[in-house]
């Protein structure tokens, strides 16, 4: 059935329940995982704290630095069910993109992603990043709430 399974974290807690559970059901397949996470290219003007007091190569420094710790959570979820496992760090404005290009380009063929469920006019305005998945990709998309 799915081989290959993308799971997209953001490190946050609705993604780290999304892991366990798609880390699961690749294990009860014998599928393998991917963990990715995507980070914001540096911009010199920005609101992101990170970096207006950072240079490019300490932002990208500190960019790989946190994405190793959220990735860790891909890591040990899949070592613990003995899953096989890679993890990815993209660097780009739309992680939605980034998603979907990552699983094209890795050939995944499920994508297990969490949705934080925002509705109403904080949806609208925030948008979401699975919904821009679902729309725009082509690959399945199974959501975890």
């Amino acid at each position: 059935m799915y081989k290959r399974i993308l799971l997209p974290t953001d490190g946050s807690a609705a993604s780290g329940r999304a892991i366990e559970a798609g880390v699961a059901f690749a294990r009860d397949l014998g599928a393998e995982v991917v963990g990715l996470t995507v980070t914001p290219p540096f911009r010199v003007f920005s609101t992101d704290v990170d970096m207006l007091e950072d240079t490019p190569e300490r932002y990208a420094a500190s960019s790989a630095e946190r994405a190793g710790r959220t990735l860790a959570d891909v890591e040990r979820a899949a070592r613990d069910a003995g899953v096989p496992w890679r993890v990815e760090h993209v660097v780009s404005a739309e992680p939605w993109e980034a998603i979907l290009e990552t699983a094209a380009r890795l050939g995944c063929d499920l994508v297990v992603m969490a949705s934080h469920g925002r509705r109403g006019l904080a949806g609208l305005l925030l948008g979401s990043e699975t919904q821009k998945v679902l729309v725009h990709g082509t690959v399945p998309v199974l959501v975890h709430r």
